[in-house]
């Protein structure tokens, strides 16, 4: 990578981490342009170079943090002793290290979790380079299906559906402890993960 592309891509992430902190200090609709731009000590017609308004970084940033998070979680999952087995193995393995994680970091969580939708796999799919780790889990996904011998019609409805739930319920769990704390609700949001499964699977026949 030359020069010229790597000074590119330090005022894209500058920008974009500035975004963050912002965001997090202030609030997304308190934060303008001007104030991202002034931080990072860019111009602000610089900004105008990398993202179309200020939601076009909002949606890369949300697809930034989650990327590095499902990273995170996807490498806890390859370092357990014992790997998944089957496709539940897998969905509960990384959905609780994510929720874990996001309960001990508020500032992080309160940024996310509100934004933690399919719109993120949407925006994955469209610019995959972006965020390879969210095609890795998407992925992964599609072979622990195949590997526990299921046959799914939809499977982008059916992870569609996981990541709403997971997403609306812990955040209200974490935040508000409503209507229980994150703990106490992890069990029963791995008995409904495992009956959405069980509506859009069925076992394939194996010789």
């Amino acid at each position: 990578m030359g020069k010229v592309e790597v000074n590119k891509r330090n005022k894209r992430t500058s920008l974009l981490q500035t975004a963050f902190d912002l965001f997090v200090e202030q609030g997304f609709s308190k934060t303008t342009i001007s104030d991202i731009s002034k931080r990072a000590g860019l111009a602000k017609g610089t900004f105008y170079l990398y993202f179309k308004d200020k939601y076009d970084l909002r949606d890369q940033l949300v697809a930034r943090k989650s990327a590095q998070l499902m990273q995170e979680a996807l490498k806890a999952l390859e370092l357990r002793p014992e790997k998944p087995k089957t496709l539940e193995d897998y969905i509960f393995g990384i959905t609780d290290y994510i929720l874990n994680y996001l309960q001990a970091n508020p500032m992080l969580l309160r940024f996310i979790s509100k934004n933690l939708s399919w719109g993120l796999f949407r925006f994955a799919s469209a610019q995959p380079d972006d965020v390879p780790q969210l095609t890795e889990f998407y992925e992964g996904f599609l072979q622990a299906l195949k590997a526990d011998h299921l046959e799914c019609g939809h499977p982008n409805l059916l992870l569609f559906t996981i990541i709403e739930l997971v997403g609306s319920t812990g955040y209200s769990c974490i935040v508000y402890e409503s209507p229980c704390d994150l703990n106490t609700y992890l069990p029963w949001l791995h008995q409904s993960i495992h009956q959405i499964l069980i509506g859009y699977t069925s076992n394939r026949q194996t010789e």
